[in-house]
C-alpha cells in the first residue's frame, strides 16, 4: 500500500517512519511513503501557496491552484490514489474506517496550514475526516495519525495479525486490562485467574473485564 503526503513540511512527517513497525514494514516493501510539496507546483516565480481570504478574515488561506496541481500529478502515475483531508467538518475518524481504507492501494493526505485550504479544493476531496474537536496548527499531525492507524490494518503489517482481534473498538468495546510480569508490583497483584492456565475462563474473564472498563470509561459506547 502507498501512502502520500501532500504537505509544505515533509520534514514533520518523514521521521515518524524510521523507526520500529512502520519502518519494517516499509524495508519489507508491504507499504511506501512518499512526500510532495505544494510549493513545486505553484506557477508563480516566487513559489507561493497563500492568499488573502476573499472576503476578509484574519490570516492567509492555501490556494487552490497548487494543490489541485500537485493531486493532478500525483494522479498521473496513480488515478485511482484516494485522496482525504483532514478538516473540523469531515466526519470523526473511527477504527472502522481504517481497516475499510486499508484496502486501498493509494492514499493520499493533504496537510492545511495557516487558516486552512480553500473550500473548492476540500470540496473535491475523496473523503473528509476529523480526530477531534480541536484545532491544530497544520494538518500534518490528524494526517499521520489516520496512516497509522490505516497501516497497521494493512496484511503483514504487524507481526502477529491476532493482535488485530482483541483491540480496543472492536466488538464496540475497550479492551481488556493487561498486564506484565512481575506478578506481584508495590504489593497489586494481578487477577489470579490469569495465573491458572485455563484459557477458557481467561477468555470468559477478560471479556468481563473488558465490558466493566467499556462501562466505566466509555458509557457512549457501553451497550
Amino acid at each position: 500500500m502507498k501512502f502520500t503526503f501532500v504537505t509544505l513540511f515533509p520534514q514533520i512527517i518523514e521521521g515518524y517512519f524510521s523507526d520500529s513497525i512502520l519502518s519494517r514494514a516499509i524495508e519489507s516493501k508491504l507499504m511506501s511513503v512518499d512526500f510532495f510539496n505544494p510549493r513545486d507546483y505553484t506557477n508563480n516565480k516566487h513559489m507561493k501557496v497563500d492568499e488573502p481570504i476573499i472576503g476578509g478574515g484574519a490570516g492567509m488561506l492555501m490556494t487552490p491552484q497548487p494543490l489541485f496541481d500537485t493531486v493532478a500529478a500525483i494522479r498521473e502515475n496513480s488515478p485511482k490514489a484516494y485522496v482525504i483531508v483532514a478538516t473540523p467538518v469531515g466526519k470523526p475518524f473511527k477504527q472502522n474506517d481504517a481497516k475499510r481504507l486499508a484496502s486501498k492501494e493509494h492514499v493520499i493526505f493533504v496537510s492545511g496550514r495557516y487558516e486552512g485550504l480553500d473550500e473548492r479544493f476540500i470540496e473535491e476531496a475523496d473523503e473528509l475526516f476529523s480526530v477531534g474537536d480541536f484545532i491544530l496548527t497544520g494538518g500534518e499531525l490528524p494526517s499521520l495519525v489516520m496512516c497509522d492507524a490505516i497501516a497497521r490494518n494493512v496484511e503483514g503489517v504487524l507481526g502477529n495479525a491476532n493482535s488485530l482481534c482483541i483491540e480496543s473498538f472492536e466488538d464496540a468495546s475497550l479492551e481488556a486490562p493487561s498486564f506484565s510480569k512481575p506478578k506481584v508490583y508495590n504489593e497489586i497483584g494481578v487477577p489470579q485467574e490469569f495465573l491458572k492456565g485455563n484459557h477458557g475462563k481467561i477468555s470468559d474473564l477478560k471479556s468481563a473485564m473488558a465490558k466493566c472498563k467499556t462501562k466505566y470509561f466509555r458509557p457512549d459506547m457501553h451497550k
